[in-house]
């Protein structure tokens, strides 16, 4: 009676079951199944790239390179020499990436710079060691800078490290310039805190290849006349090597004192 009704142009009825497929047509199920993996995208990449995150993965990046220095020993190349195959220019480059490469992982910069001067000769050396140098010192201000500048700058609450980056912020290339002259402040440290300042790019870099030029010529100097530790050269070198090292214990004496009145 009900189809009878409906084929003669009465009023249908809807079963339940073309109700439920009408329903299950409007909604579509791209709209129902999208949020969910969007916001779970979203929280990943958040987590992914927040400062701390980023700040291990430095962490994490800075160990593996320490450790790769233990393993392979760089060092070894002072008593094994250079492989006979790269000679003259070609050789000064590789040592310079090499050099800087081995500054990020925390090599020491006078067995380096004893060692373009061993390797090169004094002019060749110096050119390879400012150049590695500058290499290393920028890729660790870069590093610091991207991976670690936004977890440690709210960490700089002391009176000693908001001194600190206040004038590395304000004066950055005459700070840096003198950390790079006067020896005392590791290298590593002065590039990871350029890096967590204010400090620009340029002014760091130009700073760091001005100011080391005195220290590191002085390094290679002593290298390639090492043989001859009595020659003119070798004890010159050695004393352009220890005089800025008494000058800068000399102002931090100065400057302890200074801030021990203050208080």
């Amino acid at each position: 009676m009900l189809d009878a009704t409906n084929r003669s142009g009465g009023t249908a009825t809807a079963t339940p079951r073309a109700a439920a497929t009408e329903f299950a047509v409007a909604v579509p199920t791209a709209e129902l199944a999208g949020p969910a993996p969007a916001g779970l995208a979203a929280r990943c990449s958040r987590v992914l790239f927040s400062p701390w995150s980023r700040l291990s993965l430095l962490v994490a990046l800075l160990a593996g390179a320490a450790a790769s220095v233990l393993l392979f020993e760089p060092q070894r190349l002072l008593a094994d020499g250079w492989p006979p195959q790269l000679g003259g220019a070609a050789a000064a480059l590789v040592f310079a990436a090499a050099y800087g490469l081995c500054t990020v992982a925390f090599v020491p910069r006078p067995l380096l710079n004893l060692g373009a001067g061993a390797l090169f000769g004094s002019q060749l050396g110096v050119g390879s060691a400012i150049a590695g140098t500058v290499l290393g010192a920028g890729l660790a201000f870069g590093l610091g800078r991207v991976l670690g500048q936004d977890a440690l700058r709210p960490l700089l609450r002391g009176r000693w490290l908001k001194a600190a980056d206040g004038q590395l912020s304000r004066h950055g290339f005459r700070s840096m310039l003198a950390a790079r002259l006067f020896p005392g402040v590791p290298f590593w440290a002065a590039n990871y805190c350029a890096a967590v300042s204010r400090m620009g790019y340029v002014p760091f870099l130009v700073a760091t290849a001005l100011g080391s030029i005195p220290n590191t010529a002085a390094y290679v100097v002593a290298g390639s006349r090492a043989s001859a530790p009595t020659s003119p050269a070798f004890l010159i070198a050695m004393a352009c090597i220890a005089l800025p090292a008494l000058v800068g214990a000399l102002v931090a004496w100065r400057k302890r004192h200074q801030l021990r009145a203050v208080r």
